[in-house]
């Protein structure tokens, strides 16, 4: 089976979450790991995991992520494209098992996620949904993530694998 994680990062900090979710889903899955700048194809996906930062109360827009790199933003060409545009171009999924994350400000104030955003767009694409939408902690926009939220992020992976019931593919 293929599962395909594809991410949106700009300063690092869910690149490493959609890593470690990736390493989990080894343990049941051949794994793809894609930057959503490569806007990598969907044919012969089994499961479609995606990840993104949380900007003012969801995905990012060209605005937030030009505000990004204006804080100094190190992925070079982050604000090329995120994870709304991602789905923009996305086909029918037709059934496809998909999951969504989000890293967000580790803040008592409501922050929104992406990844509810992400998911409900997901569905609406006819994605079927295995696991409620994860957001990892961050210290702040630059990171680095909360202690504990490493390992969580893998633990949530390996949930993940064994949460998807049979192949489906696109």
């Amino acid at each position: 089976m293929r599962a395909l994680v594809v991410y949106e990062s700009m300063f690092g900090n869910s690149a490493k979450v959609a890593g470690l979710v990736a390493a989990g889903l080894e343990k049941g899955y051949t794994v793809t790991l894609a930057d959503v700048r490569e806007m990598p194809p969907l044919t012969g996906v089994d499961l479609l995991v995606l990840g993104g930062p949380t900007h003012a109360f969801g995905m990012s827009r060209p605005a937030t992520r030009a505000d990004a790199a204006r804080q100094g933003a190190i992925r070079e060409g982050a604000q090329e494209a995120g994870i709304r545009e991602f789905l923009d171009r996305a086909p029918q999924l037709a059934g496809v098992a998909v999951a969504a994350f989000d890293t967000r400000s580790n803040t008592p104030l409501p922050s929104g996620s992406a990844a509810r955003k992400a998911m409900r767009r997901l569905r609406g694409l006819g994605g079927r949904q295995v696991l409620e939408a994860e957001s990892f902690r961050v210290e702040s926009a630059r990171g680095p993530l909360v202690a504990g939220e490493e390992e969580r992020a893998r633990q949530w992976g390996e949930t993940l694998a064994l949460s998807v019931r049979g192949p489906v593919g696109i």
